[in-house]
This record gives C-alpha cells, sequence and structure tokens, in this order.
C-alpha cells in the first residue's frame, strides 16, 4: 500500500450537512519522523461535536481548516515503528482523523489493552465519550442515593453512560430519547426508570413533571433547545446541571432564540456548568479505571453502531443527525493483522 486515503472537509456546511461537504483525496503514504511511528487505521469515531468544528466561529476548539484532514478519535495497529515505546502490532488510541494511515507522535497515542475491554470500547464507553459521562456526572452532577437525574440524548453514548452512573449511586433515572426502540433499550436493558420520547409527547413540560413528581436535581443536558427548557422548570432547590451538548443547534444558520434561564437558576439556587473533556486531561487514568471497573462488574453496559468501510464515514456522520444510532457511531476501516 503505497497511497493514503483521505476524507479532507471540502466546504462548510450550511445546515445539516451532506455529501458534497467531504472529499476523498488520495495522498501518499506517510513516513514516520523521529518520535512518530506509522499507523494503520482500523477503527474511527463519528461524533456531534464535530458539526460545531466545521463552523469558520470562534469556539472551545480552532475550526477544521478547509481540505484538510478531518480530526477525531481513532483507533489503529502501528505497522512501522523505531520508537522503544511502540512496537509494530501494538494497538493505540488517538486522534489522526479521517485517514487510512497516519503518522503520529508517540506522546500523542495510548496503548490499548484488549484484556481490559474490546478494542472499540475505547473510542466509547472507555474513550471520549465515556469520561465526557464520567467528569460531568462526578464533577458538575454528583448525583446521590434517592435523588432524581434526568438526561436527555440519553440513547446517545454519553447519554447512557451518564444515566447509568446516576443508577450506580441510587439515584432515580429519567431518559429522554427519540424512538420507542431507544426507549425500550434504556428502560428494559439500561435499568433507566422512566424514558420519554420526545417525538410524541405534545407537552414535554407536563411529561416531565409526570415523570419527576419529586422535581428534578440533576440534568445531564445533550441536546438544549425545546427540550432543555422543558426540563428546567422543573428544577429543585440547589440543583445541578452539567452542560455537555446542545445538538438541537447544531445545524442552525442563526442562533436559537428560547427561554432565559437565569430567573430559574438564581430562584433555585442552581448550578449550570459548561465543560469541556480537556479540563479533566490529567484525571483521565483514574476516570478510564473506574468506568472498567463498572464494566466488568456489570454496572455499565454500553451500544455501538458500527457502520462497515472508510467510504461510508460521511453518511455515518450525517446519520448522527437524524438520530439513527443507537450509543456510540462508529467506522469500522479495516481488521488488525
Amino acid at each position: 500500500m503505497s497511497v493514503n486515503k483521505q476524507i479532507v472537509l471540502a466546504s462548510r456546511p450550511e445546515g445539516a450537512p451532506s455529501r458534497e461537504n467531504f472529499n476523498f483525496i488520495d495522498a501518499p503514504l506517510p513516513e514516520p519522523e523521529a518520535g512518530q511511528v506509522l499507523v494503520r487505521t482500523l477503527y474511527l469515531s463519528v461524533d456531534p461535536y464535530m458539526r460545531g468544528r466545521m463552523k469558520d466561529t470562534k469556539s472551545y476548539a480552532a475550526p477544521y481548516a478547509l481540505n484538510e484532514v478531518i480530526k477525531g478519535g481513532t483507533i489503529g495497529q502501528v505497522v512501522e515503528s523505531s520508537e522503544p515505546n511502540l512496537r509494530k502490532g501494538d494497538l493505540v488510541s488517538g486522534m489522526w482523523g479521517w485517514q487510512q494511515y497516519a503518522a503520529v507522535n508517540t506522546a500523542d497515542l495510548s496503548l490499548i489493552d484488549t484484556e481490559e475491554a474490546p478494542i472499540t470500547a475505547y473510542l466509547g464507553a472507555l474513550g471520549l465519550t465515556g469520561l465526557t459521562a464520567y467528569f460531568g456526572m462526578e464533577d458538575i452532577g454528583k448525583p446521590k442515593d434517592g435523588e432524581t437525574v434526568v438526561v436527555s440524548g440519553a440513547a446517545g453514548a454519553v447519554g447512557m453512560i451518564a444515566g447509568q452512573i446516576g443508577k450506580i449511586v441510587g439515584a432515580r433515572v429519567v431518559g429522554i430519547a427519540g424512538s420507542d426502540e431507544k426507549c425500550a433499550y434504556l428502560k428494559e436493558k439500561l435499568g433507566f426508570d422512566v424514558v420519554l420520547n420526545y417525538k410524541k409527547e405534545q407537552d414535554m413540560s407536563a411529561a416531565i413533571e409526570r415523570a419527576c413528581p419529586d422535581g428534578v436535581d440533576v440534568y445531564f443536558d445533550n441536546v438544549g433547545g425545546d427540550i432543555s427548557d422543558a426540563v428546567l422548570r422543573h428544577i429543585n432547590r440547589n440543583a445541578r446541571i452539567p452542560l455537555c451538548g446542545q445538538i438541537s443547534s447544531y445545524n442552525l444558520e442563526k442562533p436559537d432564540i428560547g427561554m432565559r434561564p437565569q430567573t430559574l437558576l438564581l430562584t433555585n439556587t442552581a448550578l449550570m456548568k459548561g465543560f469541556l473533556l480537556g479540563d479533566y486531561t490529567k484525571s483521565f487514568k483514574e476516570g478510564r479505571a473506574k468506568l472498567a471497573k463498572w464494566i466488568k462488574e456489570g454496572h455499565i453496559q454500553y451500544e455501538e453502531n458500527i457502520v462497515d468501510g472508510f467510504e461510508q464515514t460521511p453518511e455515518a456522520f450525517m446519520g448522527l443527525f437524524s438520530g439513527d444510532n443507537l450509543g456510540k457511531q462508529l467506522v469500522k476501516v479495516a481488521d488488525p493483522e
């Protein structure tokens, strides 16, 4: 193999992303420099936050540059190495993105232990999404036994982990999802106490009131928009609101003008805090160890939706915004050797 297939951002999406926003190109196979190894991609991740980086606006991360490889979570196998800490055949995770091969600094790679969990878990339950749920709940949500936790986007990769962390500590967990199938999975497989299908509810505020007769102590917000407006109307005194994502607004071209939450936060002495996973880099080892323990003990289960074929990456990404995925959305690029 002397050609490296890559996917680059061809144009910035207006509204929902389309196939025309992406280009497939053939690039030379990269040659690793000192301190680097050559990695062959096995799985790559597509995530909602990537849509925000496709806009040419100031945010917590620099926007993707046009005609450059789209960066994101990736799992691969080392195929060429002269570095002592990584050998040919080692499985690694990193952020080299949507390409079949990459020369990557060894400092930017993490070894994968398949004795701990299946390889794909390192892009999901033990990867960025699992860690996002863990730190959002542990550091901001801090659910307690007997409290009520509400999770929007509960059938997504982050939401289902966040809800199960609530169950581990003894909270009553209410999930919000977008299909009967997803609701059944959350309730029957993961043990959520109540699950609401927001597409079938005529009045979300009334639905939250029915589902949470004692009010809401923790709201793990993945979606924003009207759903979050409805939940915020029912927060309790000293409620905690980890602000993880706002997927309802990612494809909007104009700002989403909705309810102003300041009065509800003030009168309930509530905390709403946005957070970024990068804030917790020094604690990744601790978080991953706790998640791995819960997975082994059966306290956390997870779901993956794996699309086969590098050429299907744009479609897998676009499917995130129509609710196609249950759990973590991945693309399988190749098998390990």
